[in-house]
């Protein structure tokens, strides 16, 4: 799915979703990724809602946002209740839906200039046969 929104110089926002893949402004990323207007921390471990703990919120709550969108891939999943409630005892919302859904929304709220995080799961790259 192609995604198109004008956002202010110098912000990040997904350009384009797909099973597997996001697009950043204009790199293609095939892991797990956290995306704040301001910054992309790339690479993020989670690959799965169950994976998706206190220690992984805590990562999350790092970057300071109002709201969190937890995309958990092709399907709506939801993470274990101790990690939703460690953000929410920060004051920090929480929405978990899926990765197209949390890219929309994301760059809808970024774009009102609200301070958002979203926290995608992507499989990461396939394993490779030969090894």
């Amino acid at each position: 799915m192609q995604l198109t929104h004008e956002l202010p110089e110098g912000h990040f926002f997904f350009r384009a979703c797909a099973p597997g893949v996001v697009t950043v402004v204009d790199r293609e990323l095939r892991t797990s990724l956290l995306l704040a207007p301001d910054r992309i921390v790339e690479d993020w471990p989670v690959t799965t809602a169950a994976g998706f703990d206190v220690a992984a919120a805590d990562a999350v709550a790092a970057l300071e946002p109002e709201v969190v969108l937890l995309g958990t891939g092709e399907t709506q999943v939801f993470p274990p209740r101790e990690a939703l409630a460690a953000l929410l005892r920060r004051r920090i919302g929480i929405e978990v839906m899926t990765n197209a859904a949390a890219c929309r929304t994301y760059n809808l709220l970024a774009g009102e200039g609200r301070r958002v995080v979203a926290a995608i799961m992507l499989p990461g790259p396939a394993a490779d046969p030969a090894s």
